[in-house]
């Protein structure tokens, strides 16, 4: 990460005053931050079904992406709405809408309940709705008191390069390798009905790492997004569910 850091600011071409200073500062922050607690949720089932797995395979584009992502098109384009706003109320106000922080909890929530079937992690069909209920997946933010705004603003002019650039490096490797434990997972589940449980929870630390990335540059966290797609304890034993 430090290298990646330091070949951007080399790139940017900054006097070597400045990118000394700003190299500096980003590496203290990253340091002097807590890392964000966001429990996530997949139930590893005992069983998985065979013929759920061929139905969303051969048809899961029908009635599952079809239906689902019409609909979250126009959920996500009013959480970008919100999302704008709430930008300019943490910048004034230092504090994050609760109804708009709730409403992307709950667009979240929806996004993992269809990715958790299109993955082969989850039978039954995902419901719908904001207010939708799984006993499958889940997640819990905790809503901030209080937010940066000096966060805010590092994250909107070098979120990129300390945030998406080091992270994206890692989580591409990390992707092919879980795209290559699904495909596997295919063939385990349709010839003996069940997900290994070590790469069920590899793919669900993937998920849980993008989604500790998303909160953080969407301005829902302060805490620095923690290198890793293993649950910490703290969010196993002090994590208290969001309130909906």
């Amino acid at each position: 990460m430090i290298c990646c850091l330091h070949f951007i600011l080399k790139l940017l071409n900054l006097p070597h005053q400045i990118s000394n200073y700003l190299f500096n500062f980003l590496i203290q922050l990253i340091i002097n931050l807590n890392f964000i607690l966001m429990k996530l949720t997949f139930k590893h089932q005992d069983s998985y079904s065979r013929g759920q797995l061929l139905l969303r395979t051969f048809f899961g584009f029908l009635y599952i992406i079809i239906p689902h992502y019409f609909l979250l098109m126009f959920i996500m384009f009013w959480g970008g709405i919100l999302s704008f706003i709430s930008w300019w109320a943490v910048l004034f106000t230092a504090k994050y809408p609760k109804g708009m922080f709730n409403y992307q909890v709950n667009m979240r929530k929806w996004t993992i309940r269809v990715s958790a079937r299109l993955y082969n992690m989850a039978d039954g069909y995902p419901s719908f709705g904001l207010k939708g209920t799984d006993g499958n997946t889940n997640i819990e933010v905790p809503y901030p008191a209080t937010l940066s705004r000096g966060l805010l603003l590092l994250r909107f002019f070098f979120g990129f390069i300390y945030v998406y650039i080091p992270h994206g490096f890692c989580l591409f490797f990390r992707g092919i390798a879980t795209c290559f434990l699904s495909f596997l997972a295919w063939w385990a589940i349709l010839f003996t009905g069940k997900y290994p449980k070590s790469w069920f929870d590899f793919n669900v630390g993937t998920i849980r790492w993008l989604m500790r990335v998303d909160l953080y540059m969407s301005w829902m966290d302060d805490k620095y997004p923690k290198f890793s797609g293993k649950e910490f304890e703290e969010e196993l034993t002090n994590l208290a569910p969001t309130q909906m």
